[in-house]
């Protein structure tokens, strides 16, 4: 469950000591509060080390002479609550445009940059902060005397706390048509580097990229500020912030100058915590879930956007089952419901009546659909909502078909409230339509698995007659249809469907034959005349997987073909009078 930081002005005087975390949006972390000085006890310290602290206070007042706070905010959220904060604290303003303008109509008393620097902002705002009265205040160690002398040399005075966050660039590139230039034009230059120059000087310069961190911030700036681990982490989450910009400015430029090139060098996935899971895919496993940031999934749908309406909270494994089910569903234009368990899809349906789609989707294998994911790629209504609510299992007539998840792309408002009646614990998601041309990410040990996303469907390819007998109009849409499920099936996949309805399917064996048993069982008589799909060639057909569907009185076979074999595979199926169809695009799902 999502953790929340108190960020209002009004829940600042209820902060307690512990843990606080921000919501989590881009770039935002968890901070913890810092200890105030009530909350430890000073056990013993070295009287050297007291005068030298003297003895850097006083160096310090003698460069500064006050306590000052750098303020350049394009994100001005909470910014007059920040100001006045401040400025009750004793602290001195220094601020840049309209960060001091804003500050300065809250009643805020502010020094504008150009009256430090003694130059004025030019090149259109491109340099403003850039000069050594700001980068020396803020990166001067107050234990090195001789960087303290070097400040008092050059009238500089020392920077306590500094506030920054950045152009919207990522906003600006991802809301749509946006020209080359105006994109350079939103890369900042001078926030990153006062924030980089404030972290690395944490130990004597606070840096807050967040406006949730506020009230933390104030607390800790009323007590003895010796609580480093906060300023540790102010710092991590600024070099955090600051690595997730860049990450975007460096996809945005790549692709702006590698058109069509999808696979650079070297790159950066800038993940944002949305959520800790209650444990991984086993109760021993820790788990958590992000969200991938990357401007190429702006608006690419799928289960990581999904809106949860209802139910428990997402489990590990339920992002997986959801996602596979959201995944094949999507593949389909016609109305159509997929039930996926473990990840595989063990029953898909499509009809003009959505209705008559569930029904047949769990009748492929209603003993796996217990307790799956059930998806749709239409809106549910009253009518769809009800059904999934009293549909009994078609094992026994009497049962209650229970769901883990339901997912579409929406859903009428009367639809929700009889979802919502089914279950307590039923997870009800609201997905958009998952996006095509992504890539595909996996891990091994050390490393990871890049590749472009399947997105080849039937209307991609050309399904190529090899055998005598040429396949019927009917047939060869069967053929279709069990071809785009098998590649939603773990290999070796084998889908036997007809009349777009699977009847049977056989996932994850490690030989062909079996998986082809498999799905025989389960179709039964019904797989006479209808259609098979094999994710990859069958490599033998004499006495193995071809022949054996031939005996069982399949109509069309379809799959990739390639196998030196290929001519066996022919004359097998003339032989028993089937129809065979090579794709040349194999789907192996691992």
């Amino acid at each position: 469950m999502p953790l929340h930081l108190l960020s209002s002005p009004a829940t600042a005087a209820k902060l307690a000591p512990g843990l606080r975390a921000t919501p989590l949006r881009r770039g935002h972390s968890f901070v913890p509060a810092p200890h105030r000085s009530g909350d430890r006890v000073s056990v013993a310290s070295s009287l050297s080390a007291a005068a030298s602290a003297m003895a850097a206070a006083e160096t310090k007042e003698g460069v500064s002479g006050k306590k000052q706070v750098l303020i350049s905010l394009s994100d001005k959220t909470d910014l007059a609550y920040l100001g006045n904060g401040l400025q009750s604290l004793g602290y001195s303003i220094i601020s840049t445009g309209g960060t001091a303008t804003s500050l300065e109509s809250a009643g805020v008393n502010v020094t504008k940059v150009e009256e430090i620097t003694n130059f004025p902002e030019m090149l259109d705002g491109r340099v403003k902060t850039l000069h050594p009265s700001i980068h020396g205040g803020i990166l001067a160690r107050r234990d090195q005397e001789h960087h303290l002398k070097a400040l008092k040399e050059h009238g500089i005075g020392t920077f306590d706390v500094v506030v920054v966050n950045l152009y919207p660039f990522y906003d600006k590139v991802t809301s749509g048509a946006i020209s080359f230039e105006d994109g350079i034009e939103n890369i900042d230059i001078g926030g990153p580097t006062m924030i980089r120059a404030a972290a690395k000087n944490h130990k004597d310069v606070l840096v807050v990229v967040d406006h949730n961190d506020y009230p933390a911030l104030l607390e800790y700036l009323k007590g003895n500020q010796e609580d480093q681990q906060f300023r540790k982490m102010l710092a991590w989450k600024a070099f955090q912030h600051v690595a997730s910009y860049d990450s975007a400015v460096s996809e945005w430029l790549w692709k702006q100058s590698h058109k069509g090139d999808a696979f650079p060098p070297s790159f950066t996935v800038p993940l944002e915590l949305r959520s800790t899971l209650r444990y991984g895919e086993n109760p021993h496993q820790k788990a958590v879930f992000y969200a991938d940031k990357s401007l190429s999934l702006v608006s690419a749908g799928g289960i990581a956007t999904a809106v949860q309406h209802h139910g428990k909270e997402m489990s590990y494994n339920n992002y997986l089952d959801a996602d596979a089910a959201w995944n094949c569903v999507s593949e389909f234009d016609s109305p159509t419901c997929v039930v996926v368990k473990h990840t595989n899809p063990c029953g898909v349906a499509s009809r003009q009546d959505v209705l008559e789609a569930y029904r047949l989707a769990v009748r492929a294998d209603p003993v796996s659909a217990f307790g799956g994911i059930v998806a749709f790629n239409t809106t549910i209504d009253e009518d769809l909502a009800k059904e999934i609510r009293e549909f009994r299992s078609p094992v026994d007539g009497e049962t209650r078909m229970f769901y883990e998840i339901v997912v579409a792309p929406g859903y009428t408002e009367k639809s929700l409230q009889i979802l919502k009646g089914k279950s307590k614990t039923l997870r009800i998601l609201e997905s958009k339509r998952s996006g095509k041309g992504m890539l595909s990410l996996r891990q091994v040990n050390g490393g990871w698995l890049v590749q472009e996303s399947d997105d080849v469907t039937p209307e991609d390819i050309t399904f190529t007659t090899k055998s005598e007998r040429a396949p019927q109009e009917n047939e060869l849409s069967d053929a279709k249809f069990a071809w785009l499920c098998a590649k939603h099936v773990k290999s070796n996949a084998i889908v036997i469907a007809k009349n777009n309805c699977m009847l049977g399917m056989g996932s994850g064996q490690p030989n062909r034959r079996e998986s082809l048993r498999i799905a025989f069982r389960k179709a039964g008589e019904e797989a006479k005349g209808a259609a098979l799909a094999s994710d990859a060639f069958f490599p033998f057909a004499w006495n193995d997987a071809v022949e054996e569907a031939c005996q069982n009185g399949i109509g069309i076979i379809a799959q990739p073909g390639g196998s030196m074999r290929d001519d066996d595979t022919v004359d097998c199926c003339n032989k028993y009078g089937v129809s065979l169809v090579v794709t040349g695009v194999r789907h192996f799902r691992h």
